[in-house]
């Protein structure tokens, strides 16, 4: 892209329809490039159009998840904004009968959980929850493990034409590198990396929003932290 600076793009010109047809292999979801018939996808969230999905928060990943207990401090929250903001969610559980349930925690009790045991969260049930929806654009997506489930749910999701948002500090791996890689590799093919308080308050966007004042009081006090230092400074 850098050998075409020096280029004159004026409208109708070769190079404007050669940028056309490279666009979708630079911009998620086959966006393409401001001055085109269609703006670049900037990954601006809404209530509208969005779910959250909830990934395998179980009680046997508890000791073994890196930063477990804060990772689903932070699902919580957003499980919570959701309720208030009205956005439809949805819970999985791999293999409950080897790994446990879902922890009492995330506040998720009065859920269905869709019990799995590929690693993408888009079974067949959760696709039929997803059409129930009317096929939502963008997906909140939190849990674990980031390289295995998170990984394989983003793939599928972006391959459906949807938005996704990988809530950084609200997923998590047994191995700090894995989640570190993983988040990098997602971010590669398309996904946007957002945080807990980041996704809140863009959905609400506004201090005169009716449930504003809602969502300021989870997060009254900021997000626990979840080591996420090391990957920004890499990025």
């Amino acid at each position: 892209m850098l050998c075409l600076r020096g280029a004159v793009l004026t409208k109708g010109s070769f190079w404007r329809r050669k940028l056309s047809c490279l666009a979708s292999s630079y911009l998620p979801g086959g966006a393409t490039w401001p001055g085109n018939n269609s703006m670049a996808a900037i990954g601006r969230l809404s209530t509208k159009d969005t779910v959250l999905l909830l990934c395998d928060m179980q009680e046997k990943f508890r000791p073994n998840i890196f930063q477990f207990t804060n990772i689903v401090s932070n699902a919580a929250r957003l499980l919570q904004a959701s309720r208030i903001l009205a956005i439809p969610s949805i819970l999985t559980e791999q293999y409950p009968k080897g790994l446990g349930p879902t922890v009492p925690e995330l506040g998720a009790g009065d859920m269905t959980a869709y019990t799995k045991t590929s690693f993408t969260m888009i079974t067949e049930d959760v696709e039929k929850q997803l059409e129930s929806l009317g096929n939502p654009k963008q997906a909140i997506l939190c849990g674990i493990e980031a390289h295995a489930c998170i990984a394989c749910t983003t793939f599928d999701l972006i391959e459906k034409g949807m938005e996704v948002h990988i809530v950084a500090d609200a997923v998590s791996s047994r191995c700090q590198t894995d989640r570190l890689f993983a988040l990098s590799r997602l971010k590669q093919s398309g996904a946007f990396l957002t945080t807990t308080e980041g996704v809140l308050l863009q959905l609400v966007q506004d201090a005169k929003h009716p449930n504003f004042k809602e969502i300021q009081r989870l997060i009254a006090n900021p997000s626990p932290d979840t080591s996420l230092l090391a990957f920004f400074s890499a990025l």
